[in-house]
């Protein structure tokens, strides 16, 4: 069974590594299901890890129907991934209705040629994973991360179960709330890979009396913030 750790940092790159991990996938903010991590922490990784590394190519938090702007920033990352020497690309691209958006999939696909291709964990979202699942393993998807459509993957294995049985050339990964406690259900499900963060808390500072830093007007999954053009203006006059 492969073992995937979703790493955030240089130190939990590094921990996975000396635990025994078979790679890492790369990325930040795990509090909001990760995204893309920065050019300077990847370099480090790849510098000090002899394991593979997988990257998360992912612009923001929220859905994952995206513009223009933010496909060609996602195309952008994985050309930098390859230069770099980066394994595996770790993304993927919904239609707005929750289709699987093949074209845009396949273009991040076609740049991460030569890299193994996750399917994330959007896959969750989709309407009909069967259908789905057979539609990525015909575009040539290497691996789809899924908790089985539910909160954890130890909720979704019944799911989960029924796509390992029909993988063939795509693995399906269960991630999703994995733990010491409950991996022995995976291995007995005869799950092919198993994702996990296997993260613990440290580093504490008592910040009582300090103002809150986290935004909760920014933590939205339905929508996403931009810059507004007109508001921006309007400060503008009003201090030029």
């Amino acid at each position: 069974m492969l073992v995937e750790v979703c790493a955030n940092s240089l130190e939990s790159a590094l921990n996975a590594q000396e635990a025994g991990a078979d790679r890492i996938e790369l990325c930040s903010e795990l509090g909001v299901g990760g995204i893309t991590p920065s050019f300077g922490l990847l370099k480090l990784v790849k510098e000090q890890l002899h394991i593979p590394v997988h990257v998360l190519i992912r612009p923001r938090s929220g859905h994952f129907s995206y513009t223009n702007h933010e496909l060609e920033t996602m195309l952008k990352d994985i050309s930098f991934c390859r230069e770099l020497g980066v394994e595996g690309i770790v993304s993927g691209v919904l239609h707005p209705n929750f289709e699987l958006d093949i074209y845009n999939t396949q273009k991040l696909m076609a740049q991460a040629e030569g890299m193994l291709f996750t399917f994330h964990r959007a896959f969750d979202w989709v309407r009909n994973p069967k259908e789905t699942y057979q539609k990525l393993d015909n575009l040539g998807v290497d691996y789809v991360l899924t908790s089985g459509q539910q909160v954890n993957a130890a909720k979704g294995l019944e799911l989960l179960k029924s796509l390992n049985e029909a993988s063939e050339n795509c693995i399906v990964m269960a991630g999703g709330g994995l733990n010491p406690e409950n991996i022995s259900l995976f291995k007995n499900a005869k799950m092919k890979a198993i994702h996990l963060s296997g993260t613990t808390f440290g580093n504490s500072m008592d910040l009582k009396g300090k103002l809150p830093m986290n935004s909760a007007n920014h933590l939205k999954e339905d929508d996403v913030a931009v810059t507004n053009t007109d508001k921006v203006r309007q400060i503008v006059h009003s201090v030029k």
